[in-house]
């Protein structure tokens, strides 16, 4: 289907997509504001951020975790953390401060004993996962109250797929900028139909001819900006920028996918967790999110938009070099980026290799 051409044109399906994307924005707005919100059908409101009067108007009939929330708890027997969720009935005596303790892995330790809950049927399994993946969207625990009421915000299954549409993403705007190590870079920044998130590329070095070096960056506050000890990305960042000059030239794409896609305030949560004894893996399917929730389409998009389908790629990830394949980037070679270990991230680095596949 010629998406690309289509959705840049006054069209029908460029349009739908405008609209689709910004039903889901909306959506996301109201959850963080503790308001409830349509999904599909089912009608939910966000535990972390609702409060006493709102969870009583909405006179919750259940409650939504994530499947790996849900086994977590022991509510579940053997569930895989496949994306779908798990429906706990309302219990009479169920109060915010109880639905909170099924939320949060970080209140485990304070409130042990949970329960009894009687764990029922879930029907509407494409409109709960569509609802646990706007939380995730929206930086929040996928848990929520739910209601056979209605809500003033509605979305769909289809608008979230239609979300941050790798083809919807566009250039608007690039700037020289000498950066350390590299004096010769320019900035090109990408951004979605809607004003969603903003991705950039940092361009060292003139075309010559020669495949690029590329590095996929994802986000990462902690590391990047305030030097983190506990991973690797700050390093990562830096080395990648001077054996992309070293190459000639070459592109490092930063990526807006805080915490492998599960956003800064969960990341911190999932560190919480980590001081407990929990690696990476098990820390983030504790809080019922994703292992690794990234996705490199728009990363392909990207040096589509800048006239690349060959790359090198820098990288000890195998996900990314299939990520991009599978978009229509041909990646050349896979080359290795590699990094001395630090006292606080050994653990870190072995989990990566071991547990996510990282060469």
């Amino acid at each position: 289907m010629p998406v690309v051409a289509q959705a840049f044109g006054p069209c029908a399906i460029g349009h739908r997509v405008r609209v689709l994307s910004k039903a889901v924005a909306r959506a996301i707005d109201a959850l963080r504001r503790g308001w409830p919100v349509n999904v599909g059908g089912l009608s939910v409101l966000a535990i972390e951020t609702c409060d006493d009067d709102a969870m009583t108007a909405f006179a919750a009939t259940g409650v939504l975790l994530s499947a790996s929330r849900a086994a977590t708890l022991k509510l579940t027997n053997q569930i895989d953390a496949s994306g779908e969720g798990v429906l706990i009935e309302a219990a009479p005596w169920l109060d915010l401060s109880g639905a909170r303790a099924l939320a949060d892995p970080a209140l485990d330790l304070a409130t042990p004993m949970k329960g009894p809950f009687r764990v029922l049927p879930l029907a509407e399994t494409k409109a709960a996962s569509a609802a646990l993946e706007l939380a995730r969207l929206a930086g929040l625990l996928p848990a929520f109250l739910i209601s056979n009421g209605e809500a003033e915000c509605d979305v769909t299954v289809d608008d979230l797929w239609a979300y941050e549409m790798p083809d919807a993403l566009r250039i608007v705007s690039r700037a020289r900028l000498p950066v350390a190590g590299a004096e010769d870079a320019t900035m090109v920044a990408f951004r979605g139909r809607d004003a969603g998130q903003e991705h950039v590329a940092l361009i060292i070095g003139e075309p010559n001819g020669s495949v690029p070096l590329v590095r996929l960056h994802s986000e990462c506050l902690t590391g990047d900006v305030f030097g983190s000890l506990k991973c690797d990305c700050g390093p990562q960042l830096q080395q990648a920028l001077r054996l992309i000059g070293d190459s000639g030239w070459g592109m490092l794409l930063y990526l807006r996918q805080e915490g492998r896609g599960i956003g800064l305030i969960n990341k911190l949560r999932a560190y919480q967790l980590q001081d407990q004894g929990f690696d990476t893996v098990d820390a983030n399917l504790r809080l019922g999110l994703p292992v690794d929730a990234r996705g490199y389409a728009i990363a392909a998009r990207m040096l589509s938009l800048m006239g690349q389908d060959r790359v090198r790629l820098l990288t000890n990830n195998p996900a990314k070099v299939a990520g991009l394949e599978a978009a229509g980037i041909v990646v050349t070679e896979r080359v290795p980026h590699v990094l001395p270990p630090n006292p606080h991230n050994v653990a870190y680095l072995d989990t990566k290799r071991v547990r996510t596949g990282h060469i």
